[in-house]
């Protein structure tokens, strides 16, 4: 007999607006334990040196995570020119100095040049695997390898303000996979100077923003566990830019059981305009639909040849 999980069967997204000196794992935990559920998971890390937006997801909507993880991203950060660290960030070991100070049109030509894709190398500092292990571990060892070069995409950058000589502050928007420490090292090596990253917050995360998000006290503040439910945003939130199916109650039972469903032409035409490329995990997503009935999130799936088969299955406690 299966035994049955620990916690309650929560399901939905929290907006965490993380705090300084937190791990995302950390949070992540914090979350889970503060609304006891069964299984938590987060969509992107934040550096325990940066604060902003970190997505946790909780129950059924941890079967979306690899969505969220395809979103873009916006970050507001503050440089210190005159050295630079191991780690890029303030935490690291100092491995060179410059008197170097960039003036506001240097910076802004040369910030010019990595918007658009660009080739970027990850960090020593990074989540990334190397041989089983992750590279921040490795760094943090003494060991230095050698980290390949990955595609990403810089959407829009800009210089905010120099408050001093030594301080710049930015903000931008971004693809996956994309590290600010990493552009801050290549920002300073085109200008010739040193510089670290100070200051690091998250304002974006796909359809998340600082408009939903909620801090960790805030969350430990509500006692009462109707209320805290309320605070969760909907399994949905992370597929916004996936086409919507509108299904009946006798759908919504052929698809819990793992069915097809047999669609009419004028439904593929409906949401043939909105299929982009997309990649979720183990399985090709570029026809990814997202089957709801009654506003509620019912199975995730891909729309072939007449067809919709169901690849993630919500189940979500409420009575069809």
């Amino acid at each position: 007999m299966a035994r049955k999980p620990k916690g309650d069967p929560v399901s939905g997204w929290v907006a965490l607006d993380k705090p300084l000196e937190m791990t995302s794992t950390e949070a992540v935990a914090r979350v889970k334990r503060l609304f006891n559920a069964q299984k938590a998971g987060h969509a992107g890390t934040l550096d325990p040196l940066a604060t902003g937006i970190l997505p946790i997801a909780l129950g059924e909507a941890t079967k979306t995570v690899a969505f969220l993880m395809e979103a873009d991203k916006a970050y507001r950060f503050t440089l210190r020119w005159g050295v630079s660290t191991d780690s890029q960030d303030l935490e690291g070991r100092v491995i060179a100095r410059s008197d170097i100070r960039p003036g506001a049109e240097a910076i802004a030509t040369a910030l010019a040049r990595f918007v658009g894709e660009i080739d970027q190398v990850p960090p020593q500092f990074s989540a990334i695997r190397v041989e089983g292990e992750r590279a921040y571990d490795l760094a943090r060892g003494g060991v230095s390898v050698e980290l390949a070069p990955r595609r990403v995409r810089l959407h829009a950058a800009r210089l905010l303000e120099i408050t001093d000589p030594d301080m710049a502050t930015f903000e931008l928007r971004s693809g996956k996979g994309f590290y600010v420490r990493a552009l801050v090292r290549d920002l300073a090596a085109a200008l010739g100077a040193e510089a670290v990253v100070t200051d690091l917050r998250r304002t974006m995360v796909g359809q998340f923003t600082g408009d939903v998000s909620i801090s960790l006290d805030s969350l430990a503040g509500i006692e009462d566990k109707a209320r805290l439910r309320e605070r969760l945003l909907p399994i949905e939130t992370a597929l916004d830019d996936i086409p919507a199916l509108a299904i009946n109650a006798e759908d919504a039972s052929k698809l819990r059981q793992g069915r097809a469903l047999v669609l009419l032409p004028h439904q593929m035409e409906e949401i043939r305009p909105h299929f982009r490329p997309r990649q979720a995990a183990d399985w090709d997503a570029t026809r990814a639909v997202l089957a709801m009935w009654r506003g509620q999130a019912i199975a995730l799936g891909e729309a072939r040849a007449g067809k919709f088969s169901p690849v993630r299955v919500f189940h979500i406690e409420e009575e069809i």
